[in-house]
């Protein structure tokens, strides 16, 4: 039986992102595991459950009755109650002004080798899901970059769904300092789609009083903290390429071991194509 690591945001996922990959890699039998940054529970954007909710930049509703159902009732059963706990399962990396920074660097090392040599082989793909939440507390973390790269090296397909894929961009040879997704094709959310108010997020963080402040529940912090879509461009340099295909009703890019889904409406796509490279070896689609 496959098994497949989710990575879920904090700080609010949207549904469909979740559930699109998800219900393919349930449909396939796969066995899913998921895992957020501190171990706690995820929470979906309360938009993501709303049926009808119509997407500024779209103009067109993106949650249908059916996705928001199913995210309800994802959301309201047991399945996500333990997620591992990222930060307990790989360590921060040491900091240069360290007095022990060279012995730490030596740990730190000790400690990823042994999880990509001896954890990460149990599983045959990551999924990072997208939604808000995902700006927050994936993109820059070093954690997760280091997860991305255990499952490169060990040339295990990941996939990454609408701002979910910005993971992707800052995950670092570390010998290069040049991205991962160096000379690929990849998709993500694109400028057209960015909102220019109500970029929001919710979760534990935003009602336990750790939130700095922010007030209970949803955050709105206006447009997005960037634009992924010219984060991505300048990640994949002059011999790769970012496509929007904005315009079009999907956009999922296989770059192997890459996959990458534009947003909301490429989800179930993004499941589809992760199943084909899984279980028909698929190395590339889309452009």
């Amino acid at each position: 039986m496959r098994k497949v690591l989710f990575v879920v945001s904090e700080w609010g996922y949207w549904g469909e992102e979740l559930i699109g990959p998800l219900e393919a890699c349930d449909q396939a039998g796969y066995e899913v595991e998921f895992v957020t940054p501190t171990g706690a529970r995820p929470t979906p954007l309360a938009v993501s459950m709303s049926p009808g909710f119509v997407d500024p930049p779209q103009g067109k509703s993106v949650t249908s009755a059916e996705m928001a159902r199913k995210t309800r009732e994802l959301d309201a059963g047991d399945r996500l109650d333990k997620p591992h706990d990222l930060a307990g399962w790989l360590p921060e990396r040491p900091y240069p002004s360290s007095p022990t920074y060279l012995r730490d660097s030596e740990e730190y090392y000790r400690t990823i080798e042994r999880v990509v040599t001896h954890d990460l082989p149990a599983y045959d793909a990551l999924v990072i899901v997208g939604g808000s939440g995902a700006m927050i507390d994936l993109a820059n973390n070093q954690r997760l970059h280091e997860l991305i790269l255990g499952f490169v090296r060990l040339d295990q397909p990941v996939a990454a769904v609408c701002y979910g894929v910005a993971a992707l961009a800052f995950a670092r040879d570390p010998l290069r300092k040049l991205s991962i997704i160096r000379g690929k094709r990849v998709t993500g959310h694109p400028i057209d789609y960015d909102y220019h108010d109500g970029t929001g997020f919710e979760g534990p963080h935003a009602v336990d009083g750790s939130n700095r402040g922010f007030g209970d529940g949803y955050v709105n912090f206006g447009p997005p903290f960037y634009p992924l879509e010219f984060i991505l461009r300048d990640a994949v340099g002059p011999d790769g390429e970012f496509i929007g295909n904005v315009g079009h009703a999907e956009s999922v890019i296989v770059d192997h071991p890459f996959i990458t889904a534009r947003s909301t409406e490429s989800s179930v796509g993004c499941g589809r194509a992760l199943v084909d490279v899984l279980g028909q070896g698929l190395r590339r689609y889309g452009w």
